[in-house]
């Protein structure tokens, strides 16, 4: 995402956000009550280039590797990129794969001409990333053909084994602009949970279209064979978003699964995040939920993450923090990650995971096209 964005997204958005501040923080930004895993982590380190030798760049995706399996191993970060070389949106064809000592290697290409299935429009990989039991991979395609929204299409979930090669695509039934993702596996059965930004987007012409979609997935998966979709359902609607001739597209982006089975969803546009009850058995849409928090610390939320506390992180597209608020919707803590560019910070945010033994958080910066943590 462009910093140019970020810049006009911090500035619409500080007529959005309340003058409040959080009383619970220090002036550094931790929180002076106990409680809080942002509290925990105090060293901003930069890990490794998510550039690869085609020269991909913004890296978006970012997601953390359970368990061995092919090319994936246990701790290292996957990352996807949403640009080409020449920094067009929505071009990006690569997974890079990065340990915690900084070894990055290839994981996969994508060709978008030589796709086993439909992905309309090609490739162009976004936030929505997860990492299924078997070392499957998942990730979203909001494919343009020229880096301007104009030419942005539907695209698909494209499923990738464990070395890296697409072995199915997961196309319509609601798919149209997959922007962000998690899931859950239970026996043979996984639930991908994702965001979707086009639905009447580019013919709204930068107009606020509220027609943002969250959807569950259910696929079963088969052993050595590709995971199968079994039903969709589409459990969240209603949800601001809209074009940008520097972002391409503003929606509903992060998400995150709660133990007890709620999502909470980054509303980009609104400037909030909201839950959705209920996530995994629920069979018909909540609308866009809940509010939880709005305002405050949140400045343009994006990708979103459930800390070990089950407390919410987000990191915001508008100044470079991460937020981090509990499920009553209290603003506890946050920290400054990048202070670079004006306003600082901005455009600097997307990717965000906590690390496998929670006690880190990886992140990626758009600014430099590093993958960084918070330890």
């Amino acid at each position: 995402m462009s910093t140019n964005f970020l810049s006009l997204l911090a500035r619409g958005l500080s007529a959005l956000t309340a003058a409040v501040l959080i009383s619970v923080t220090s002036a550094s930004g931790v929180a002076s009550a106990g409680g809080t895993f942002l509290g925990r982590l105090h060293t901003v380190r930069e890990i490794a280039s998510t550039v690869p030798a085609n020269g991909d760049v913004n890296p978006y995706g970012t997601a953390v590797v359970a368990r061995d399996a092919g090319k994936l191993r246990r701790g290292n970060v996957l990352v996807s990129n949403f640009n080409n070389s020449q920094n067009l949106q929505g071009t990006g064809t690569t997974l890079v794969q990065i340990s915690p000592r900084g070894t990055a290697t290839l994981f996969a290409r994508i060709d978008p001409a030589h796709l086993p299935g439909p992905c309309p429009g090609g490739v162009g990989l976004t936030t929505a990333l997860s990492i299924l039991p078997g070392g499957w991979v998942v990730v979203g395609s909001l494919p343009t053909a020229d880096g301007t929204s104009a030419t942005a299409r539907a695209g698909c979930l494209l499923v990738l084994d464990s070395h890296g090669k697409v072995r199915e695509t997961l196309a319509g039934g609601g798919i149209n602009g997959p922007w962000d993702m998690t899931a859950t596996s239970y026996g043979d059965r996984t639930d991908l949970f994702v965001t979707n930004v086009l639905n009447g987007t580019v013919a709204g012409d930068g107009d606020e279209v509220d027609r943002g979609t969250v959807l569950r997935i259910t696929l079963k998966r088969h052993d050595n064979r590709p995971p199968k979709r079994l039903k969709t359902t589409k459990i969240g609607s209603g949800f601001a978003q809209k074009t940008d001739p520097a972002a391409l597209v503003i929606g509903p982006t992060g998400v995150g699964l709660a133990k007890d089975g709620s999502l909470y969803v980054a509303d980009t546009v609104k400037n909030r995040i909201t839950v959705i009850p209920r996530a995994v058995t629920r069979g018909s849409s909540a609308g866009t939920g809940r509010v939880v928090s709005s305002g405050g610390r949140l400045n343009g939320p994006l990708s979103l993450a459930i800390a070990p506390n089950g407390h919410i992180l987000t990191v915001n597209g508008g100044d470079g923090n991460i937020v981090e608020t509990t499920p009553a919707g209290r603003q506890v803590a946050f920290r400054q990650l990048d202070n670079s560019g004006s306003p600082p910070g901005a455009g600097a945010l997307f990717g965000l995971a906590v690390d496998v033994d929670h006690d880190a958080v990886y992140f990626v910066d758009d600014a430099t096209n590093f993958l960084n943590v918070l330890k």
